[in-house]
């Protein structure tokens, strides 16, 4: 019991601001480029209740990291916030901006594994190598990677399937929105397949690799 509550004090903090900063981030860019329905609405904040979802910010990631605990195997630790209201009509160029709004998502998650691997890099030079905010930090990198690989992926609602409806033709890019009421149906048969950690992992290591670059 001690080890699965010192878990859930490990990854409170990151999760939660991995989660809301993404969904900030949306609003703030559908800002800049036109929409201010989010702005409108008070969530372009950094506080984090503007943006919790009781269900995908706090009970998602604990079951995750209790069945993880209890079944002894490692779980891909994700969740989500309130989704950001953006209405993409009153973006200057709807279908174009879509693509840096939705990227906002996932740069913000690389941005904070940045500042995430920052702090463990100070801990481990201050000698804390085996503390707990050394472990804090450690999974702060590992939660917002991993949240920005699952966005990534080329499926609506995503954010990276947004960024891709953005990019393809007028015609394929409506043929392609067709599929947005089966995407988090994909996810999750991926999720409990096993598969899922196949296609996020060459995104993961990018990003690990990116992180790196600033240690």
């Amino acid at each position: 019991m001690d080890d699965i509550i010192q878990s859930i004090a490990l990854y409170a903090i990151p999760v939660i601001f991995a989660i809301t900063l993404h969904e900030a981030a949306h609003g703030y860019v559908a800002r800049m480029f036109g929409d201010p329905t989010a702005y409108q609405m008070g969530r372009v904040s950094l506080n984090p209740v503007r943006h919790i979802d009781p269900v995908g910010t706090l009970l998602v990631p604990l079951v995750i990291l209790l069945a993880s605990k209890l079944l002894g195997s490692p779980g891909i630790l994700f969740g989500w916030a309130k989704p950001v209201p953006v209405d993409f009509s009153r973006l200057r160029r709807p279908k174009q901006d879509m693509l840096w709004v939705a990227a906002a998502g996932p740069a913000s998650n690389l941005f904070m594994a940045i500042l995430w691997g920052l702090v463990l890099k100070l801990v481990y030079q201050s000698g804390g190598a085996e503390g707990f905010w050394f472990d804090m930090a450690a999974a702060g990198v590992q939660i917002n990677l991993v949240l920005m690989a699952l966005n990534l992926l080329p499926l609506l609602p995503l954010d990276g399937g947004r960024m891709l409806y953005s990019l393809l033709p007028h015609r394929l890019a409506w043929q392609y929105s067709r599929m947005e009421p089966y995407g988090m149906m994909i996810v999750l048969l991926l999720l409990f397949s096993g598969a899922l950690w196949v296609f996020l992992q060459p995104i993961f290591a990018l990003g690990s690799t990116i992180v790196g670059w600033f240690l």
